[in-house]
């Protein structure tokens, strides 16, 4: 009986290092692993012992890409464990900064490493030569996102002006309204992307998932970046506090990232596709106007096209951000004042890739206790799994190179933490 095994050795910037294997036996798939390798890093033990306010700043350097999710998901957590009410015009420049996140981390998927995959280029740098207006809007998009970051943060990676309660410092009402026509320019660019990403040819892969996203409650509810209740598809909606009575984390022996399922053994997913599915009716209109146009179906199953839906949300993400700089009135405090005291707290915000949740315990003297966080990457690596696991015996009438292309490109329709620019991993065959 023939086997084979297709190795991919290294999918560097998959939450770091990773790789894929496939095992196949008599024409039939046996096994599919997503291999995350890189050692453990223990931000969450690393927390313990520190004061409750540095966790933002601490948290915030995960990921160089999506900081603020760290730095809102603890802040929040934080607040709530202090019963600090972050409201009115702090809660508006909470919005924003993080629409500036949603934009460049957006952006930055789209036009440079997941655009490739459709028009089969190796990379963002060979696409250029025959794409190059969509390449630099691209960058255009993703220096206007971290222009925002940078204003209302202080600079661009790892902002440093968000803390406990607030911020330490709050923009002018003339420095924020210095971005708004370059903001009127990105979103006809993003609406421009959005037509032209959905104009790409999709493979025929469709799957029924337990979507997994925030929503906000009541008629005048907008689309989530925080806040909310954790809802799915299927009639669950908890209280953030209450995430781990239906999501579990476990270890699996392939992976140093834990994996997650609801406790019942369900896969589910978080990100774009799930949002969308769950808030279409909470977009912004242009944003909904662009989707009803492109004819979007109603609930998303093909999660190769999540890159439509993610033009879509760098939509919302621009118009958001001029609603937001249009009714700013600097609020006469950065931010809450609040007493320490023990407490645990709960916090979730919706990253660019989905929810990323935290759960901080922290004593009278203000240190923490106890910290867990659980990044959107870990909770879709089971869903990316079952992805492979539906999609490969479809591709087996395909030589190994076009395989290993379809792979990476289903792997990359999660956008799984930093995905990659360039298709640089190796396979391996072994056939016996």
């Amino acid at each position: 009986m023939r086997t084979r095994t297709i190795k991919i050795d290294m999918l560097a910037r998959v939450e770091g290092e990773g790789g894929l294997s496939v095992s196949l036996k008599g024409g039939e798939l046996e096994d599919v692993r997503l291999h995350i390798f890189e050692p453990p890093r223990f931000f969450e033990g690393f927390l313990r012992g520190r004061r409750f306010d540095e966790a933002p700043d601490i948290t915030a350097r995960i990921c160089g890409i999506c900081p603020i999710a760290y730095q809102i998901s603890s802040a929040t957590a934080m607040e709530d464990a202090l019963g600090i009410v972050v409201g009115g015009q702090l809660r508006e420049l909470r919005r924003l900064i993080y629409c500036g996140e949603w934009i460049e981390s957006h952006a930055l998927h789209i036009h440079l490493l997941h655009a490739p995959d459709f028009l089969g280029y190796d990379d963002a740098i060979q696409m250029a030569a025959e794409f190059p207006d969509e390449v630099k809007r691209g960058l255009r998009l993703k220096k206007l996102g971290n222009r925002i970051m940078a204003l209302i943060g202080g600079r661009e990676i790892h902002p440093v002006n968000m803390k406990v309660g607030g911020f330490y410092s709050v923009p002018a009402r003339e420095a924020l309204l210095s971005l708004r026509d370059d903001l009127l320019e990105a979103l006809d660019e993003a609406v421009a992307t959005a037509k032209w990403v959905a104009g790409l040819a999709f493979p025929s892969f469709e799957t029924v998932s337990n979507d997994v996203a925030l929503r906000e409650e009541g008629e005048g509810g907008r689309y989530p970046l925080f806040g909310g209740r954790i809802c799915c598809n299927r009639g669950v909606a908890l209280a953030v506090s209450e995430y781990e009575t239906v999501f579990e984390e476990f270890h699996e022996k392939h992976s140093h990232a834990l994996h997650s399922r609801t406790v019942d053994g369900g896969v589910y997913q978080v990100g774009p596709i799930a949002r969308f599915n769950l808030n279409r009716d909470r977009l912004t209109p242009v944003a909904a106007a662009t989707a009803n146009e492109l004819n979007i179906e109603a609930v998303v199953a093909n999660p190769f096209r999540s890159i439509v839906v993610r033009a879509i949300e760098t939509v919302f993400a621009i118009e958001e951000s001029l609603r937001i700089i249009d009714a700013y009135d600097p609020p006469p405090q950065p931010s809450v004042e609040y007493e320490v005291q023990a407490g645990e707290g709960f916090g979730v915000s919706e990253a660019p890739r989905g929810i990323c949740w935290h759960r901080y315990r922290i004593g009278e003297n203000g240190e923490i206790e106890f910290a867990k966080i659980v990044p959107p990457t870990s909770q879709n690596q089971a869903r990316i799994e079952q992805d492979l696991r539906e999609l490969i015996p479809s591709l087996l009438v395909l030589n190994e190179e076009q395989m290993k292309w379809r792979c990476e490109q289903a792997v990359r329709n999660y956008d799984p933490c930093i995905s990659c620019a360039t298709h640089f991993l190796k396979l391996e065959v072994h056939r016996e």
